[in-house]
């Protein structure tokens, strides 16, 4: 995404329209970087047959049992990625899978000891980041809730956009 000429409303308007579209490009080339930052780890641990997204998935999922239509309402991830993905880790070992009970369509995954282990990686490097990021003065823990609490109000407001609106 790059930041565009916004529509002429009103001068005020105009100016927080490129700070948005400044976020919006933003939050895209996090997003990017943090899956680059997860794949840097996992090839300098030798960690090479699953990829960031993956690793992302498993760090998510952690300790609970879940589907993935459960994963796509949390809202992790989108699409059909979720199922392709959650079926290559069961296929490696990193995932156990069985047929919910009541739904037998839906399939509940929760993580092997092999997914543990990732998990922990994903865990120990974000560690690493929180403490550097503190200890370099780059984000202390007022400024990380302040990014939250926008994020958040970000998240809502689209939310609502698209249950509301259409």
């Amino acid at each position: 995404m790059s930041i565009q000429e916004p529509v002429n409303r009103n001068p005020r308007s105009k100016d927080f329209m490129v700070g948005y579209l400044e976020a919006l490009s933003l939050v895209e080339r996090l997003h990017r970087l943090l899956l680059d930052v997860v794949k840097d780890e996992f090839e300098r641990v030798g960690v090479l047959e699953i990829n960031a997204v993956q690793a992302l998935l498993l760090f998510n999922i952690g300790d609970h049992e879940v589907t993935a239509g459960e994963l796509k309402s949390r809202g992790y991830y989108q699409g059909s990625n979720v199922s392709y993905n959650l079926k290559k880790l069961v296929e490696m070992g990193y995932m156990h899978h069985q047929r919910c009970e009541i739904d037998r369509r839906s399939v509940r995954v929760r993580l092997t000891e092999k997914g543990r282990k990732i998990r922990a990686i994903v865990g120990e490097l974000f560690a690493r980041h929180a403490d550097g990021l503190m200890a370099k003065g780059v984000l202390g823990p007022d400024g990380i809730s302040e990014i939250t609490v926008s994020l958040k109000r970000m998240e809502r407001y689209w939310t609502d956009q698209i249950r509301y609106i259409y």
